[in-house]
């Protein structure tokens, strides 16, 4: 077992305020952890840690921000262990891109591909393996602007696989889709688990949640609210308390949802 994230005492300022505020966080890299948070509760700002796009903005003695046991990283050493697929990410992707270039940008970090880069037959088959996964393969030869956004997901998601790695976070996943691209997304979830990939999944949504979800990390105005396994504290007084607001939390065949 290893730490995924080690975060002690971290804070980041945005002008003069908090947007996350003295956070003590250690994820390993053998657990699937949703994060859950209301907007503006810092969930994007912890993800941009996570991925190293900032850092602290102050430290004291003993603040720690490691991910896989550093505090910095070059981003070709990091993709073997890390796999992102965030929003911003797909709205970085061109029109003119297929589905299979997409997912072969995925080994060498870049948007597409460039004439500087070589693409291999290990590389073509561990990217059709990936797409094959994702149940999108009828698709891979179309341009990104020609599929739904949850088609469009997959395929960034396949990026992020082709190198194997460790963890996989997912950044608001279901932003966009419709009730049966959701669906279907919570199943392709699934099967990522299933495949050996572990996910951190950061969301505000309740529908998002799958059964292999080991853990909750609860973030409110940028501070830790709870924290616990499925059993302590995926409930709907956690949540109450969490949005402000009475939530009723339902289940059915592993799929959760709001009870009017």
């Amino acid at each position: 077992m290893s730490n995924f994230i080690e975060l002690k005492k971290v804070s980041v300022l945005r002008g003069d305020r908090k947007i996350l505020d003295n956070v003590d966080l250690n994820i390993n890299s053998d657990e699937n952890v949703a994060i859950i948070g209301p907007n503006g509760s810092g969930k994007s700002t912890l993800i941009k840690l996570i991925t190293g796009k900032i850092y602290p903005s102050y430290t004291e003695d003993d603040t720690v921000c490691r991910l896989f046991g550093h505090t910095q990283w070059n981003i070709h050493d990091l993709r073997s262990m890390l796999g992102i697929v965030t929003n911003e990410l797909e709205y970085e992707f061109h029109n003119e891109i297929t589905g299979i270039e997409a997912v072969l940008s995925g080994f060498f970090a870049s948007i597409g591909i460039w004439n500087n880069h070589v693409v291999t037959k290990d590389m073509i088959k561990k990217a059709d393996e990936m797409i094959e996964l994702l149940d999108v393969s009828f698709l891979k030869d179309k341009k990104l602007e020609t599929m739904s956004s949850g088609e469009a997901r997959r395929f960034l998601i396949a990026r992020a696989l082709v190198s194997n790695p460790k963890v996989l976070v997912l950044d608001e996943p279901s932003n966009s889709l419709d009730i049966a691209s959701s669906v279907k997304f919570h199943n392709t979830m699934r099967k990522i688990v299933a495949s050996g990939t572990k996910i951190v999944l950061v969301t505000h949504r309740i529908s998002d949640i799958i059964p292999e979800m080991n853990r909750f990390v609860f973030l409110k105005k940028g501070k830790i609210f709870a924290d616990g396994k499925r059993v302590e504290v995926f409930n709907s007084n956690t949540f109450s308390s969490l949005f402000d607001m009475e939530v009723n939390i339902g289940e059915n065949n592993g799929l959760y949802s709001i009870i009017p």
